[in-house]
């Protein structure tokens, strides 16, 4: 049974998440937001492309005359104004106007790009996300954050663009290779450390079928995640306070991929962050040693690493105080107060950002 989930902004209806389980429901969702003559371009990955962009193609064809397919090349480093560079190009050559519509099929990458690609093209058109991801399902599709990287660090270059539509089939995660499924975990993972500490044992104890992909496990899993993010955003849409608590692990976390050039995957880097973050707050007596070992040790059955080889801890310091969330070079630095209860610090020191660094680093010990 599919799940509806309205989304507020400024406490009026802006747009739903539709959880269900296959692509049927298209036709009738889009509707609302398809007009006659409307051309429609989907923009997905050269991972996606061959999974869904042609059934998706499929259940469009029945309400525009005109839809196209724009396949970007996967991964983190083609989140470019580059990749935005050939959108724009290929938009304009098929005459897209301001009436006509974008879709996002793919993960975290391609929701960011398109969303940006929708808030900059003609000044702003409408765009819906398909998020084919776990990590896009929980938490980057929600809440209008858009963005590209430039020279290497993350999201410089962005803008706040809601879409019209959040729809989520979950059985695409039947397709996405391990690895890419547990980096996802880390951001469900995150939300139930900030907000809501009866997720975060549930996901513990539901931590079998999780890994197992069971679908009725993942509908609950998938609705309590969004419910956490829909709280925050609605309350600070546009991240002028609270919305920053969404930041957990990902201070130290950005820092960490850019020191192994995006060779580990975003999730892997924020379940790092995680890790260094408890390890400040057990240091200042925020949570005791026994929370922050739990929390450290419940990423490991989700295949998620703890340790980090091949860093420099002062470049990581270097690269966290040059990371967009620094303002006048002060951190706003996310702390655990307790298990489900997150706050902001900017007293957060570098000597305290070493220490949890040289924490998570891993060193071979010689017998």
């Amino acid at each position: 049974m599919a799940q509806r989930l309205p989304i507020l902004y400024q406490n009026k209806p802006c747009y739903d998440i539709y959880i269900t389980r296959d692509f049927n429901d298209i036709p009738r969702e889009f509707e609302p937001f398809v007009t006659s003559g409307q051309k429609i371009c989907i923009v997905t990955d050269s991972n996606v492309r061959g999974l869904y962009a042609n059934a998706l193609k499929e259940e469009l064809d029945w309400l525009s005359s005109k839809v196209d397919i724009y396949t970007l090349p996967a991964g983190e480093e083609h989140k470019t104004l580059d990749s935005v560079r050939e959108v724009y190009t290929f938009l304009i050559r098929e005459g897209y106007g301001r009436k006509d519509l974008l879709v996002a099929l793919g993960g975290g990458v391609i929701g960011d790009m398109t969303g940006y690609i929708a808030a900059t093209y003609l000044r702003g058109v409408d765009y819906i996300q398909i998020p084919t991801t776990l990590l896009s399902q929980c938490d980057s599709s929600i809440g209008g954050k858009t963005g590209v990287d430039f020279d290497g660090y993350k999201n410089m270059v962005g803008a706040f663009k809601m879409p019209r539509l959040v729809y989520m089939n979950m059985h695409t995660l039947r397709t996405l290779e391990d690895r890419q499924y547990f980096s996802g975990f880390a951001e469900v993972m995150k939300h139930g450390l900030i907000k809501d500490a009866r997720f975060y044992t549930w996901l513990i104890e539901q931590m079998y079928e999780i890994c197992e992909k069971d679908m009725d496990v993942l509908e609950e899993m998938i609705l309590r995640s969004c419910t956490v993010k829909k709280q925050v955003v609605e309350k600070d849409p546009l991240e002028q306070g609270e919305r920053a608590l969404l930041n957990y692990g990902h201070t130290i976390g950005h820092a960490i991929e850019k020191a192994r050039h995006f060779q580990l995957l975003h999730g892997e880097c924020v379940a790092l962050g995680a890790v260094a973050a408890a390890f400040i707050s057990w240091k200042r007596d925020m949570i005791s040693m026994e929370e922050y070992y739990e929390i450290r040790d419940m990423f490991v059955p989700f295949y998620l690493p703890i340790t980090v080889d091949d860093i420099d801890p002062e470049e990581v310091l270097r690269l966290t105080r040059s990371d967009k969330k620094a303002q006048s070079g002060v951190i706003r630095f996310v702390l655990l107060e307790r298990i489900g209860r997150a706050v902001i610090d900017t007293t957060v020191t570098d000597e305290e950002i070493l220490e949890a660094v040289r924490e998570i680093r891993f060193e071979e010990t010689s017998d």
